[in-house]
């Protein structure tokens, strides 16, 4: 009979040259970032100053038609009013608390915000053929050790497939609507303060005469168990968009107009009123 000390011993060395043969290692966390936690983004949810955009002559003027219509009581080219998600490079405005989450194979970004999360590849995946658009768009990472002490410290990010109508943020500053957006990113924590987290973003778009690249910075909140807080976009939403026009639903449950000398809508399939 076999002593079963050996027999234990046995099994598992078995069981660890199953999990680190045929080319599966198991996961290091130590190798990657400390990104635990909770992240805030630092000021109002707004992408920069619209007047540094690079936009061509034509969105320019898009973008002044948006503010006009704006400053009388309408919408824009803000598309969120109707709960629509932001999309990206919008996202990353954080407008509700992210967490970050690294796995072997994907990094996730988690925002309880009309569907900003994003699932990032970091598996070595090719891009895929025929994969239907969406508005936080398809992302493939991957992550890098820049200063060679080994263990990465850089996550360089490509999201492509995306789909519209999106604006860089409520002033409406505007994306081109051929949803060609390629945007490239690369995610590092600061290296003189590991509580503040950057992300350089790069927005290639047939709406600017040349990339624009800013770059987003959020901070890790001190407390050790934060609120995570819940948005639902639709509930209290009191905006009605019917056809083009945007009305407003009174508190006493009536349409009302968005603005001044605003038309009615168009009622041929009701009955008049007696």
């Amino acid at each position: 009979m076999l002593d079963r000390g050996w027999s234990n011993s046995a099994a598992l060395a078995v069981a660890l040259c199953m999990a680190t043969g045929n080319g599966a290692q198991a996961f290091d966390e130590t190798r990657y970032p400390d990104l635990k936690g909770q992240w805030q983004r630092i000021g109002p949810p707004r992408w920069a100053d619209p007047s540094k955009a690079p936009l061509t002559a034509e969105y320019r003027a898009v973008f002044e038609a948006n503010l006009k219509d704006q400053a009388t009581g309408g919408q824009g080219t803000d598309p969120t009013i109707t709960c629509l998600p932001p999309g990206m490079p919008r996202v990353m405005n954080v407008y509700e608390p992210m967490e970050v989450v690294v796995t072997p194979h994907t990094t996730r970004l988690l925002m309880q915000h009309i569907h900003d999360s994003r699932r990032i590849f970091t598996d070595g995946r090719a891009w895929p053929q025929n994969v239907e658009p969406t508005f936080a768009g398809y992302s493939i990472g991957t992550w890098i050790d820049e200063d060679g002490d080994g263990r990465y410290d850089t996550l360089v990010v490509e999201t492509r497939n995306m789909k519209g109508p999106r604006s860089y943020d409520s002033t409406g500053l505007p994306l081109h609507e051929d949803n060609r957006t390629v945007i490239k990113e690369r995610i590092a924590l600061d290296k003189s303060d590991p509580n503040r987290l950057r992300d350089e973003i790069t927005v290639i778009d047939n709406a600017l005469i040349h990339p624009w690249t800013i770059t987003k910075t959020y901070l890790r909140e001190p407390k050790k168990h934060p609120v995570w807080r819940e948005t639902v976009c639709a509930e209290g939403n009191q905006h009605v968009v019917i056809g083009k026009e945007n009305y407003f639903m009174s508190a006493d449950g009536h349409l009302m107009p968005a603005k001044k000398d605003q038309p009615p809508p168009d009622l041929r399939y009701f009955n008049k009123a007696q």
